[in-house]
């Protein structure tokens, strides 16, 4: 089984083709179906960056959004145009190891199976040590009112399968709480601890200030959301067939 590896991109020029480069030399060929980049309305080189190698990679795709979005709206951008049931999503600026990628993907259960996410877990940050710490007290926050158990939110390296993302309610900021919603609609998730790496060009797009304001606000909608979620369990499904009036698909007691 193969997957698509998605990387949302605002201004991330120096730092995205260098990251595209490493993931098909990291990423074993039998496994890397494709890579879709989503330029987010970049305004510096990173457009030109992402097309003057695509001549060298049959599978390397590229989207770009008219007006800027946000990163969560490139993910689903990317995750809808995927072509693999399976979705390894990283961020644009190079500090996730495509190395690590075959080991989520081992973890994940196949379509159908659990775990439906497998999350990268930041051994040895690279930030500073206020965004360490405000990323920290996020984490704290985020799991004393959601409680979904995610040792680390903020790392962009995560495996999921496909379908289970394409049913979950879409909004901006969801790719940061990507783990809670899977848990929400009934799936398992897990975690494994992967590489960080530090930016070696451009700058962040989030300050800790701007960081917190978004994270509260959407930690009441999302609180909020959960809990008038109901999803039940499926205990029989029956469906008609071409060779037979009936077939029962699934049954539990």
């Amino acid at each position: 089984m193969r997957l698509s590896v998605v990387i949302p991109a605002f201004n991330e020029e120096g730092n995205i083709g260098r990251l595209i480069e490493e993931t098909f030399a990291a990423v074993p060929a039998a496994m890397l179906g494709e890579v879709i980049v989503v330029d987010d309305a970049s305004d510096d080189g990173t457009g030109g960056e992402i097309k003057a190698l695509i001549p060298r990679y049959d599978s390397l795709r590229y989207v770009r959004h008219g007006r800027r979005a946000g990163q969560s709206a490139a993910l689903r951008t990317a995750v809808l145009a995927a072509r693999f049931p399976t979705i390894a999503a990283m961020d644009g600026d190079g500090q996730n190891d495509p190395h690590d990628i075959a080991g989520l993907f081992e973890r994940l259960g196949v379509p159908g199976e659990e775990p439906a996410l497998v999350g990268g877990l930041r051994a040895s940050r690279k930030d500073t040590g206020s965004k360490r710490f405000a990323s920290r007290f996020a984490n704290w926050l985020r799991d004393k009112v959601l409680d979904d158990g995610c040792p680390d939110t903020g790392c962009g390296l995560k495996v999921y399968q496909r379908e289970a993302y394409v049913a979950l309610p879409y909004f901006t900021s969801m790719h940061r709480y990507l783990p809670a919603f899977f848990l929400t609609y009934g799936h398992q998730v897990a975690y494994a601890p992967v590489n960080d790496r530090p930016r070696l060009a451009g700058t962040s797009k989030y300050t800790n200030l701007g960081r917190a304001l978004i994270g509260i606000y959407d930690l009441v909608g999302v609180r909020w959301l959960r809990k008038r979620t109901a999803i039940p369990p499926l205990a029989e499904r029956v469906e008609g067939t071409a060779d037979a009036d009936v077939q029962v698909i699934s049954q539990r007691g």
